[in-house]
């Protein structure tokens, strides 16, 4: 998949006295550490340090690097010591020298186990594997304590990245599927130990890998279409090609592995099984539906009547192959390929110019794209949200119900999701209240030191 000139074998990392999970078997190669004081030494510029330690934030930026001490120079996914300005160990992590990213910290100077005999935490050996093996168990049990998977849902998020502290890996299970995103060249370099692991965790043992070209690219990676005799590239394509069946709540859905995200956004999983709840009896209009989460439990919830819009063509055949396979469950929605604004404008004008209303939707679900992928287009994203959701706002009918998302990071971090609902309500000349504010379903994990981590917001408004 990525051509990254990388060593494949065992590079140093961390110890699993600290991390008491139970391990699945590890290749004998594994099974050697090595002492951090042969580890190269990124050294911290002064005052840096204490954003780190103890805990602290899991990405040192390139910016708070005052040097690289270390012959041969660490490559992209080599164990490093991060020291501070005293040169005084603080933590050790996966090095990138080509990463905004310089060093992802994998753990703290008081979480390595000490050698036998008394002897200081600097004479203490690391084993990147033995880390990232304990990681993944640690993740898989703490998505059994969620109930996860259920007699009733088998689709859910394994490794969300720092919130398991395994920053650049993504891993979503999809029934018999581990859909594994990577976006940092640690986890390119480390691809076999990987999913060596996670089959041994879950025993599940098809992967589909999916490699962030774009931020691969950032982190140094070239990347390069995979072999035609690569077997490992066969064998993911070969899985990534195949459609598979998925349940939710007891909705059954089909995905697409290499589709959108990983296939299915189990993020709002929460939020659906909400909406669910508040149908019965309402005419619902879900936007930008995808394949239909919303509009299925809406349905299923004994809505009047269900209509789901998306652009994506895929997308809506994709939404109608999953209402027929639940026609049992519930009444058919309806969907559409349309343009969200486009339909809200002209329903907008038709209740203006109609002398008999048409009938308003009583729930509307507001769900678009990632439309600040970063800081720099904040200001742009708000502009479009302020216009899809005045528009949401006049066509609702009043005392009905707005659900209205943004799974942009930008808008999370920066808290103007709110202000910006209230001034499309005095635009659309409509009062809410705000009765829900809520982020991702809890399997997917967030680490209070790393608010970055934070992407997803969906308020419930009651619009009058």
């Amino acid at each position: 998949m990525y051509r990254q000139g990388l060593r494949a074998g065992g590079a140093p990392a961390s110890l699993w006295a600290r991390e008491p999970w139970r391990s699945p078997r590890l290749p004998a190669r594994c099974a050697s550490a090595v002492p951090l004081t042969e580890l190269p030494r990124v050294v911290l510029k002064a005052g840096k340090a204490r954003l780190f330690s103890k805990g602290g934030h899991p990405l040192v930026y390139g910016g708070a690097v005052d040097r690289v001490v270390g012959r041969p120079t660490p490559k992209a996914g080599d164990a490093v010591v991060v020291a501070d300005g005293a040169d005084a160990p603080i933590a050790w992590g996966l090095f990138n020298p080509d990463s905004m990213f310089r060093v992802r910290i994998m753990q703290a100077m008081h979480e390595v186990g000490k050698p036998a005999g008394g002897a200081p935490v600097a004479e203490a050996h690391v084993s990147v594997e033995r880390v990232l093996t304990a990681r993944i168990a640690a993740a898989h049990q703490l998505r059994k304590t969620l109930q996860l998977p259920s007699a009733f849902t088998n689709v859910y998020r394994l490794i969300n990245s720092e919130g398991d502290r395994l920053s650049g890996l993504v891993v979503d299970i999809l029934n018999d599927r581990l859909i594994v995103a990577s976006t940092a060249a640690w986890a390119e370099r480390y691809r076999e130990h990987l999913e060596h692991c996670l089959k041994e965790v879950t025993g599940l043992q098809h992967v589909v890998w999916r490699p962030n070209e774009a931020l691969l690219q950032e982190e140094g990676l070239a990347y390069s279409r995979p072999s035609p005799d690569a077997p490992l590239a066969q064998a993911s394509d070969q899985e990534a090609e195949q459609p598979v069946r998925i349940c939710e709540g007891g909705l059954h859905f089909l995905a697409q592995p290499m589709g959108q995200k990983t296939g299915f956004y189990a993020d709002q999983r929460d939020s659906r099984a909400l909406v669910r709840t508040l149908a019965a009896g309402k005419h619902v209009l879900d936007l930008y539906c995808f394949t239909g989460g919303f509009a299925l439990n809406a349905a299923l919830g004994g809505a009047a009547s269900v209509r789901g819009l998306d652009t994506s063509r895929p997308a809506i055949e994709l939404a109608r192959q999953n209402a027929d396979l639940n026609s049992r469950e519930s009444s058919a929605p309806e969907f559409l390929v349309d343009d969200a604004a486009a339909f809200m404008r002209r329903e907008v004008d038709a209740l203006a110019t109609s002398s008999s209303k048409a009938q308003q939707p009583d729930l509307i679900i507001l769900d678009p794209p990632k439309l600040a992928p970063n800081r720099k287009t904040l200001n742009r994203a708000l502009h479009h949200y302020h216009r899809l959701n005045t528009l949401a706002m006049k066509l609702v009918a009043p005392g009905g119900l707005l659900m209205t998302c943004s799974c942009s990071g930008a808008v999370a971090q920066s808290n103007t999701f709110l202000p910006m609902l209230q001034e499309a309500a005095t635009a659309a000349g409509r009062r809410i209240t705000v009765l829900r504010m809520a982020g991702a379903s809890p399997d997917h994990t967030l680490d209070p030191n790393c608010p970055e981590g934070s992407y997803l917001t969906n308020v419930l408004l009651a619009v009058s």
